[in-house]
């Protein structure tokens, strides 16, 4: 398993960084050194930790992006996903190139901050959350249940409201402000997912209704 997050973290960061440097048309690039370095250390050490203390979860995290048993709305809306992952790394390179953006440093060091909340509130739900796994589908074979505490407990959907720390914290620490409008892309494909998995975790997880009584917020405290 180890072996596996190795292997698939410097794969995935690495076409992440092809992406920023060949679209970006030079190496001279410190943002991109920083977030490239961050993420792949942070992976790893937070992968082994998560793989130790967790290793059902890391099992099915490491799985890939298509499987069977996932509902069909969510290969098509995770295809999306992934592919305008790609484009807006591209997007923030040309940025970089053509000097669309002037971002002062010290707000990419706010940039850098951000993310890396974003990263702590994802480690965070999935130290609460063994089922958290990266497709929408119901783990039975894992005897799947609602979680209702940790971040549980503020909105439904704390890995989703990390992920757009991260993608805002990205897009500042490289230096882009296109790419932090694009970030409101990321807002809208992952509310049209968390309809998905709501409609998924509602029909097949027990329980399920009674929590969304319960937290009634989904991924912003008191607005949504």
């Amino acid at each position: 398993m180890i072996s596996k997050l190795i292997l698939q973290t410097f794969v995935w960061f690495g076409v992440m960084g092809a992406l920023l440097f060949l679209s970006a048309g030079t190496l001279n690039w410190p943002g991109a050194w920083v977030f490239l370095v961050v993420m792949v250390g942070l992976s790893l050490t937070m992968g082994v930790a998560l793989a130790r203390r967790d290793p059902g979860l890391m099992n099915e995290r490491l799985g890939p992006p298509i499987q069977k048993n996932q509902t069909a709305a969510d290969k098509v809306l995770l295809t999306v996903l992934l592919a305008a992952i790609f484009g807006w790394q591209a997007l923030m390179g040309f940025d970089l190139r053509f000097g669309w953006s002037a971002v002062p440093v010290w707000v990419q060091v706010i940039g850098a901050l951000v993310l890396l909340l974003g990263i702590w509130i994802c480690y965070l739900t999935m130290l609460e959350n063994s089922f958290a796994a990266p497709v929408v589908k119901i783990q039975d074979e894992r005897g799947q249940r609602v979680i209702s505490t940790g971040p549980y407990s503020y909105v439904r959907h704390p890995m989703y409201a990390g992920a757009i720390f991260f993608f805002a914290g990205t897009a500042l620490l490289l230096g882009s402000w296109w790419g932090l409008a694009s970030v409101l892309v990321f807002v809208a494909l992952l509310a049209v997912r968390i309809f998905i998995e709501e409609r998924t975790l509602r029909t097949g997880l027990r329980g399920y209704d009674d929590y969304a009584v319960q937290v009634r917020y989904r991924l912003i405290p008191r607005i949504w």
